[in-house]
């Protein structure tokens, strides 16, 4: 069965654009198999022109675990990258409709996952005209993930920064994952250096200035 890895946050965080750029570097340059597993929720707003209501929420996230498990299934794959899962769905039911029941289920399926990324917040949030809501959503929807997140105790880890920069810390966490390296050894590793810790790690800000201040201060 293949390695999944799963990309989560609010919107405009990044997550497609993240998804795509591993599935083609994995593809081209490791010659891995990898697929990736689009928003099935995104998918259905645009096929309708509308936003799901309440009662819709929960054939759309068990839509989505189904096409995870599905490729992590298909023949000659290596590895899956989820953009997003059913914790999407119930992340955004909760804050929308006030409506926690597909958490532990959602939960339960992220737990099948062999890694967990979360979008960092340094992005610019940017409207798309469509699904968008606001800066504010996107904000609540991360804080909720890693409240739910700690709270089951399912290991995340955030990545930041952006392009390149940001698919190199992913394929890290991915290389870890499969048990191979993917990029070249951070010169600060070399050094004698580890990676920070941070007892405050549900603190999205505190976590965002130790992570661009270790940046600065290896640049």
């Amino acid at each position: 069965m293949a390695v999944c890895v799963a990309l989560l946050g609010g919107e405009s965080s990044g997550k497609s654009t993240l998804a795509q750029a591993l599935e083609r570097h994995l593809n081209d340059i490791h010659g891995l198999r990898a697929v990736c597993v689009p928003e099935h929720l995104r998918a259905w707003c645009e096929a309708r022109g509308r936003a799901p209501h309440a009662h819709e929420q929960a054939a759309i996230a068990d839509e989505q675990t189904r096409l995870i498990d599905r490729a992590k299934h298909a023949p000659g794959v290596d590895l899956v990258i989820a953009d997003t899962t059913a914790l999407m769905v119930a992340a955004y039911s909760a804050l929308y409709f006030q409506d926690d029941t597909l958490l532990a289920p959602s939960l339960a399926a992220q737990r099948t996952c062999d890694l967990t990324l979360l979008m960092g917040l340094d992005l610019p949030w940017t409207p798309d005209g469509l699904f968008r809501d606001s800066p504010a959503v996107r904000d609540a929807t991360d804080s909720l993930l890693r409240r739910e997140l700690q709270d089951a105790g399912i290991a995340f880890q955030t990545v930041y920064g952006q392009g390149d920069a940001r698919l190199q810390q992913a394929l890290r966490a991915v290389g870890t994952a499969l048990g191979r390296p993917l990029v070249k050894e951070d010169p600060a590793l070399a050094n004698g250096l580890r990676p920070w810790s941070c007892d405050n790690c549900s603190d999205p800000d505190c976590e965002h200035r130790l992570f661009t201040g270790l940046l600065s201060r290896n640049a």
